[in-house]
């Protein structure tokens, strides 16, 4: 096979060189190809838009775009995959890929036919539907050149990551790893440990062979990969720092993964110490190990920490890399999202706009990380009230997604969901509901039914009917809602307290004081490990507790937790706020009723 390979490259370079005179003196021309995806592929393919592609077999195009089209509709009709039509642009001025027009030897000789060489590279353009049923496009496609700038830093980057240091069998399990093609990776690492090898040798082999289980999401058998690896290390010879340092990392991932929060964070601090020993300050991997403490601390809740940690990793990117580098967006996001869930929506829309200045100098207008940073933009906006430049943020994310994914991908839910929960802060419920829906429709299609995507839609359904003031169909939202969550999430997360918060709130309108009390209180002692001491979710839970028991005619503890709800108000949000409006509201006329 590998000799059948090799001549058809040959053949194809021999055409080229044969056919480059009368080629390079013409100018671009284009050429199409007719291919179907699995759906899974074809949302891949649009998240890269702007990106790289290539083809890792021989390439076949030709000159007519109605072969092609014919080609992928007879695809549409017989099978689930969406059909492409690749229009390919191509320099023939380009010498770094091999491409022949083979119209006199092929047997078809009326597609005019072009063969590319294996791994020919293209850039991905503009993409828009040929019919309206999501199933056939057309994919403009650029050939590279060789001296493509992202082309040659994707090549160097690969190169580093598959351990430049490392020779042979063990950077060929490297290289597949980083091309996803796991079995492949495993094949090679097995048959490596059936042959004789130095202790050293066998400790990496297990290392890698953990990598592998991890990303194949087999995680026991990784941790006992990594566990070997080490045991190895320490019993036959004097282990390196860096190289414990990395087992213990490995070790931690998967145990994030599996949601034992505590040995995860063991492993990583274990992983810390030993960078510590041998790294300068301002080491990168100094600020991985950081930032893999922070993400623990982040699972756990204890926002405080985490940020503290992922502010130290911020510090060394800083002070390391470039002032656009993609690290310091993923460090900026990291950090806006602990702030958001601490309160300070200031420091959070501070971070999230750093990292939009990133983005403006480093990815295409149209690049789905604008339309993330818009969404989270545009909730921070509507958490310090200010609704008119949260639907602008959104609106802008809703329009992105419409360029470049289809009409049904699960990013429209996400803006959907957005953009419901400012119109229902603004108490446009109808328009709330709305767009809740729409996002639950596109959620059922590509979530199984206990998932956390699912439970903020019935959780948010639910809320708007009781804000409508149809209680009994909220409280039906509402408890599939706590129904997923007490099944996938911690006791003390901060999910279920909004969904106790919520149960609560309704059982009270519907005059079931007995459970609103049960539910509310629920939720606060959650809020209170985990939240802060001025959060506005604490707030927010006093006041609810307070209107209870106003309800109830118990007016002194009424005002003990209105006025508690105030006092967190006036440290943690703007004295024109809405919410603290409404609490001072609630403590006065308590106050006068006494």
């Amino acid at each position: 096979m590998g000799f059948f390979v090799r001549d058809v490259h040959n053949n194809i370079t021999k055409l080229h060189a044969q056919q480059c005179v009368e080629l390079s003196s013409s100018s671009s021309f284009t050429i199409y190809r007719g291919q179907g995806l699995p759906k899974a592929d074809f949302d891949q393919l649009i998240k890269t838009q702007g990106g790289l592609l290539s083809f890792n077999n021989f390439l076949s195009a030709s000159t007519k775009r109605t072969v092609s089209l014919n080609f992928v509709r007879r695809i549409v009709e017989t099978s689930d995959f969406v059909g492409i039509v690749f229009a390919m642009n191509i320099d023939p001025s380009i010498e770094s890929t091999s491409f022949a027009n083979i119209s006199e030897v092929s047997y078809f000789k009326r597609e005019e036919e072009f063969l590319f060489s294996m791994h020919s590279v293209f850039r991905i353009g503009p993409m828009k539907e040929i019919d309206r049923n999501d199933r056939l496009w057309q994919v403009d496609l650029t050939l590279t050149s060789g001296n493509d700038s992202e082309l040659h830093a994707i090549t160097e980057q690969i190169r580093k990551e598959i351990y430049p240091e490392k020779k042979g069998w063990n950077r060929l399990g490297n290289l597949f790893i980083q091309l996803e093609q796991f079995n492949k990776a495993q094949e090679l690492y097995d048959m490596l440990l059936e042959q004789k090898m130095t202790d050293h040798e066998k400790a990496l082999t297990s290392h890698m062979l953990a990598i592998v289980k991890y990303r194949q999401g087999e995680h026991a058998d990784a941790i006992d990969y990594y566990q070997k690896s080490i045991e190895t290390m320490k019993n036959s010879f004097s282990p390196v720092d860096a190289d414990l340092a990395d087992s213990y990392t490995g070790i931690g991932l998967v145990y994030s993964a599996m949601g034992d929060y505590s040995n995860a964070l063991s492993s990583h601090q274990k992983a810390l110490e030993f960078r510590q020993n041998i790294l300068p300050s301002t080491h990168l991997d100094l600020a991985a190990s950081y930032d893999n403490i922070g993400s623990v601390y982040d699972s756990i809740s204890n926002y405080s920490n985490a940020l503290s940690f992922h502010q130290k990793a911020l510090e060394i990117k800083q002070k390391t890399l470039p002032s656009n580098h993609p690290h310091l967006t993923t460090s900026y996001n990291k950090i806006s999202w602990l702030y958001f869930n601490m309160g300070d929506y200031s420091n959070a829309l501070s971070s999230l706009q750093k990292a939009l200045e990133i983005y403006q100098q480093t990815v295409p207008s149209n690049d789905p990380s604008f339309a993330t940073a818009y969404n989270k933009i545009g909730l921070m906006y509507s958490n310090m009230g200010d609704h008119a430049s949260a639907l602008s943020s959104l609106k802008k994310a809703l329009e992105i997604y419409q360029q470049t994914v289809p009409s049904n991908d699960p990013s429209f839910a996400t803006a959907y969901n957005n953009i419901g929960v400012v119109y229902e802060n603004m108490s446009d419920y109808s328009n709330a509901l709305l767009y809740y829906q729409k996002a639950l429709e596109i959620w059922k299609k590509f979530r199984p039914s206990v998932h956390s995507d699912l439970a903020t839609s019935y959780n948010n359904i639910g809320s708007v009917y009781s804000n409508m003031g149809d209680y009994s169909s909220a409280l039906s939202f509402l408890q599939k809602a706590l129904e997923i969550y007490q099944q996938i999430l911690p006791s003390n997360h901060p999910n279920l307290a909004t969904a106790y918060n919520n149960v609560g709130s309704v059982c009270s309108n519907m005059g079931d004081y007995s459970n609103a009390l049960a539910s509310l209180q629920k939720a606060l002692e959650i809020w209170q490990k985990t939240c802060p001491p001025n959060h506005p979710h604490l707030a927010e839970s006093y006041n609810n507790i307070g209107s209870m028991y106003f309800n109830m005619d118990n007016y002194s503890n009424a005002l003990s937790f209105f006025e508690h709800a105030v006092e967190i108000g006036q440290r943690s949000l703007s004295e024109n706020h809405p919410r603290l409006q409404l609490w001072k509201k609630n403590f006065e006329y308590v106050k006068k009723e006494m």
